[in-house]
């Protein structure tokens, strides 16, 4: 299928509204634009200067958890949730009430991934695995009664009140499991002789056409790409996500998306998807840059710390993991006393490591500010450097 030539769907006339049905993409993928190559190679050469940054980085897994951690706060985000990734980081009992639904699904989503990443060692992505990770991710929180961990039974519909004036009504629900298995397919069909990352930015238009779940279609969807590339080998750790990318653009993301199946126009879709992964590693990039001179810092003030230097390297790898901390967390996590675990947090602000972030006398949240602020604020590091 040459792009020029590419025919969206079709609209199928319903009771009283029409569902929009894709095309299978599960076949060859040509096009003839030179831009589309210029941007393919310029993503791929990306991508490779990121797993070599990740491989500077000693135990990489810990700065995973944060990625894991970002990519939770924005997809959630795009969503409609209001909770902050410092109030992600935060253990239940010190979020606000009424924030706690909001932090509730970024936590879900927090586990979906991990399940997913924890999966991929031994299975490739496929629709069981969405499913599983879909399950997870509604459970107990909105959404929880609309089918979690299946595909939809019903039709479902984008923006407006109502099918009568919804801007987009995905394929009815009988064509789901089809068109599904025809993207599981076109995942790992290497007959084709289709680029990866041109097959997984196809893969994500189509699994957000097909909507195959009552809610949660975005989140899932937008993990598949770091999936598909992990499980593929063209990722060495789960470091890319383009939720924040796709959340600073959110109306040229649906415009792009909406335009492949309004004007045929897949090649405006797949540059923007490429630009979004070049953008996203170049940050990336900057950020594991930054984390090595931090760790560097931090090394060390540790020691100078004597004695306690131990110690104090137990602490800063616990604060890799969770930035927002308190004295009773440390207590627990490092297997000290609170009296310990008081003293070795006072040391930490005295470094200048630590700030507390409270201003109160009991209860007192510490934040690793400076390793914080590189995930944070991401997107506009590149920015700031220029």
């Amino acid at each position: 299928m040459n792009l020029k030539d590419f025919i969206s769907g079709t609209f199928d006339q319903q009771y009283q509204y029409k569902s929009f049905r894709p095309v299978h993409i599960n076949h060859d993928w040509v096009w003839e634009e030179g831009q589309v190559n210029v941007l393919l190679e310029t993503a791929i050469r990306r991508i490779g200067e990121l797993n070599a940054y990740s491989l500077l980085i000693p135990n990489i897994d810990l700065f995973i958890q944060m990625h894991i951690v970002k990519e939770a706060h924005y997809s959630s985000r795009i969503e409609g949730t209001k909770t902050e990734m410092d109030e992600a980081l935060l253990s239940k009992e010190n979020v606000s009430p009424e924030k706690r639904n909001d932090w509730q699904e970024v936590q879900n989503y927090i586990k979906a991934m991990n399940h997913g990443i924890k999966k991929l060692e031994k299975l490739p992505l496929s629709n069981r695995l969405l499913k599983e990770m879909h399950e997870i991710l509604l459970k107990g929180v909105r959404g929880s009664h609309k089918a979690p961990g299946e595909f939809r039974s019903s039709q479902n519909w984008i923006g407006g009140s109502s099918l009568t004036d919804a801007v987009y009504i995905p394929p009815h629900h009988t064509h789901v499991a089809d068109l599904m298995g025809d993207l599981e397919n076109f995942l790992h069909n290497f007959e084709t002789n289709v680029p990866h990352m041109i097959r997984v930015a196809i893969a994500h238009y189509q699994f957000e056409t097909i909507h195959p779940f009552l809610d949660g279609n975005g989140r899932i969807g937008r993990l598949l790409i770091t999936f598909y590339l992990v499980s593929n080998g063209l990722l060495r750790s789960p470091c890319l996500y383009l939720s924040a990318f796709f959340e600073k653009h959110k109306t040229s993301y649906y415009q792009a998306l909406s335009r492949v199946r309004e004007q045929n126009d897949m090649s405006h879709w797949i540059k923007f998807f490429l630009n979004a992964v070049i953008e996203t590693t170049e940050n990336g990039i900057l950020t594991f840059k930054e984390i090595i001179k931090l760790s560097q810092q931090i090394d060390r003030k540790i020691l100078k710390m004597g004695r306690r230097a131990e110690k104090g390297k137990d602490f800063i790898q616990l604060l890799y993991k969770k930035p927002n901390i308190t004295a009773s967390e440390v207590e627990k996590s490092l297997d000290i006393t609170l009296k310990s675990a008081i003293s070795l947090t006072k040391e930490f602000l005295e470094m200048g490591i630590l700030h507390e972030m409270t201003g109160g006398h009991r209860n007192r949240i510490y934040v690793f500010s400076a390793y914080l602020a590189l995930f944070d604020n991401e997107t506009t590091m590149k920015t700031r450097k220029k």
